[in-house]
């Protein structure tokens, strides 16, 4: 089905952006990934999944999956994941200044300082009941007049042992006045910053497009594939991971588990030409607002991605080649840390300031990453034998045929075409 008004060139609809902003404001930080998966998702799942699609769950873990065809072992099974676990910081311990010493996670300390945070906080009287903590900030050193001449002119910088949340609390009894909040060692805590539009066109801001992101694109496309009706040879397992920030260890318990034929990461990438330091490293000019990116490399299976490369092409999606090292990154891995036979790959959209408060993205790079992904599974659903065709039709170099020198003209600017091909 190819569409008309092709939607990764238009601005994404306003009831398909306070989706997003849902799924993103979820808070699951690593290990209580619940409230996205139970609280979000799965009812979004509801509103339009057919009454045979099961949702299957999981005892150790918030992780779903929505299933087209449970049961169906026969049929050729992809398996498309985003995670939904966020990266968090913990309390570590509490000072007899009142002060909540905590551990910054994956966060640079430097790019904490001052925001505002949620703790969460489970009643030590009601276990399994959490309660919310607004209106701190995290702090490390009180004021620039406290720190030493190599930090204010920035040759030193922050320590994560100095960093800690700052409940504002005074008088007397300081450490009682915070353990008589419940608060305790462990206890999560993450930014409180819903994303929003940007200032300029297609654009938004905010924390945890890691990877609250793939799971939108996971969901929605899901939906698209409800609405034109299903699949007939293929069993799409929708996927929504937990753990991938501490070693993708969710999603490789859900490829375990239900041992997929294919595996397709949905997760951020980087826009490394806007990436301060890192043009002079010459790494691939990925960008924001240029297209979805495919992982190139690694366990990347060069069948999979020549099935997703001709999608977009056929399509006028635009895309972005990652090259990739011994390691995608992402739960595109999930298989073969499963010990899984199955080909796999990534499929990612470039943002900026990952891993901090002001992550920023395009909707025309995720609208393009939903609708790729919806045509490709599609086209594998159209191939005679999904089965064989992965079998039989690995790639051959030593059939690679003999290239001659093509002289010095140029051909048409590839980049402009796909960028005209996006905007008709």
């Amino acid at each position: 089905m190819r569409e008309t008004t092709k939607p990764w060139s238009q601005p994404m609809p306003e009831q398909q952006f306070t989706l997003m902003q849902q799924i993103l404001d979820a808070p699951s930080p690593v290990g209580l990934e619940g409230a996205m998966t139970y609280g979000v998702l799965k009812p979004y799942f509801e509103t339009f999944a057919p009454g045979d699609w099961h949702l299957h769950q999981y005892k150790g873990h918030a992780g779903v999956v929505l299933d087209t065809h449970p049961g169906r072992n026969d049929l050729f099974k992809v398996m498309i994941i985003g995670h939904a676990d966020k990266i968090r910081m913990q309390v570590r311990s509490i000072g007899d200044d009142g002060k909540i010493w905590i551990n910054t996670d994956a966060f640079l300390p430097n790019v904490l300082v001052g925001h505002e945070v949620k703790l969460f906080s489970e009643d030590p009287q009601v276990p399994g009941h959490y309660r919310i903590i607004q209106g701190g900030t995290v702090e490390a050193l009180g004021a620039i007049h406290f720190s030493d001449p190599a930090q204010r002119e920035g040759r030193k910088g922050i320590k994560k042992e100095q960093i800690y949340l700052d409940l504002q609390i005074h008088g007397e009894n300081k450490k009682q006045q915070v353990l008589n909040l419940g608060v305790r060692p462990g206890d999560s805590i993450i930014f409180d910053r819903p994303i929003r539009p940007g200032f300029s066109p297609d654009t938004f801001y905010g924390a945890y497009l890691d990877n609250g992101l793939g799971c939108f694109v996971t969901a929605e496309v899901a939906r698209l594939i409800a609405e034109a009706g299903g699949t007939e040879q293929v069993r799409v397992l929708f996927a929504i991971a937990s753990y991938e920030e501490i070693g993708r260890f969710g999603s490789r318990v859900l490829a375990g588990e239900l041992r997929p034929d294919v595996v397709i990461g949905v997760d951020v990438n980087h826009d490394y030409v806007a990436a301060p330091g890192i043009g002079d490293r010459r790494m691939q000019p990925l960008e924001m607002g240029k297209g979805f990116t495919m992982s190139v490399g690694a366990i990347a299976s060069e069948q999979l991605n020549r099935i997703i490369e001709t999608t977009a092409r056929e399509h006028g999606i635009p895309m972005q080649r990652d090259i990739v090292g011994a390691d995608t990154g992402t739960d595109g891995m999930a298989g073969v840390l499963a010990a899984v036979d199955c080909a796999a790959t990534s499929i990612g959209f470039p943002i900026r300031n990952m891993h901090t408060i002001s992550e920023t993205g395009n909707t025309q790079d995720v609208l393009a990453a939903i609708h790729v992904l919806t045509h490709t599974l599609q086209a594998l659903d159209a191939l005679p034998d999904p089965h064989r065709e992965f079998l039989d039709n690995h790639p051959r170099l030593d059939e690679a045929s003999r290239l001659g020198h093509q002289g010095s003209t140029k051909p048409d600017d590839e980049e402009s075409d796909n960028n005209k091909r996006g905007d008709e």
